[in-house]
């Protein structure tokens, strides 16, 4: 320790400094000092919970809560009308329409694709012929069935709706009425293409009451006008 007088050094055990004979000043300790840094400020102290909410928190909880009760009134009012389900000639012309539209974008595709094959055969000097040609075949294959797949489960997964169907009226709906997940559209076009074959699949949707097929049972889906 140091002399308060001349900042010299200090044994603890000595009374006076050495250097300069002044009396060493007793150290003091302070017992029971209150720790005011760990209390709760008057503000703190009386914390009522959402008095530091911000007014726009609350502005947009309460808009949040006006949406939620528009959709569920929205919802409710759907559910009371009348259901007008998507009849069998509908649903088969809606069924050809895509299926023009897949094919359209199929030829293009394959047009696009035979370019750039014969470009990259030219390119080496060879042109194309029945042998070299089965690869583009095969390809052309897998990417069709691929495009009627995606066609069907990416317009039916966002809206319940393609082409064929926003022409005429119909929607494909879960139940409540709300929209199908891709899951639901996935499985609903794995069914049409399993019991295609079956006409009676399709022909169920004459005696059905809800004029339902054999895939929209295993997707549960419906198919409804809007």
């Amino acid at each position: 320790m140091q002399c308060s007088n001349c900042k010299g050094s200090i044994h603890p055990s000595e009374a006076r400094c050495p250097h300069c004979g002044a009396e060493r000043v007793p150290r003091r300790v302070f017992f029971g000092e209150k720790q005011r840094e760990f209390e709760l400020t008057q503000e703190e102290d009386s914390f009522v919970p959402g008095h530091f909410l911000e007014t726009e928190d609350l502005h947009s909880w309460s808009e949040r809560g006006l949406e939620s009760n528009r959709y569920s009134a929205a919802l409710a009012q759907t559910l009371t009308q009348p259901v007008r389900w998507g009849g069998f000639f509908r649903r088969v012309l809606a069924f050809l329409i895509d299926f023009v539209v897949v094919i359209v974008l199929a030829i293009v595709m394959g047009m696009l694709s035979h370019i750039g094959y014969k470009v990259g055969l030219a390119s080496h000097g060879r042109t194309i012929t029945w042998e070299n040609s089965m690869p583009l075949i095969l390809i052309l294959t897998c990417a069709c069935v691929v495009l009627a797949t995606s066609y069907f489960v990416v317009f039916h997964g966002m809206e319940g709706k393609t082409i064929g169907k926003w022409l005429l009226g119909l929607r494909v709906v879960g139940p409540e009425r709300r929209s199908i997940s891709y899951r639901q559209a996935f499985l609903r076009w794995l069914g049409t293409v399993g019991f295609g074959p079956l006409v009676i699949s399709l022909l169920w949707v004459l005696w059905n009451p809800e004029r339902r097929a054999w895939h929209d049972f295993l997707a549960r889906t419906w198919v409804i006008r809007d």
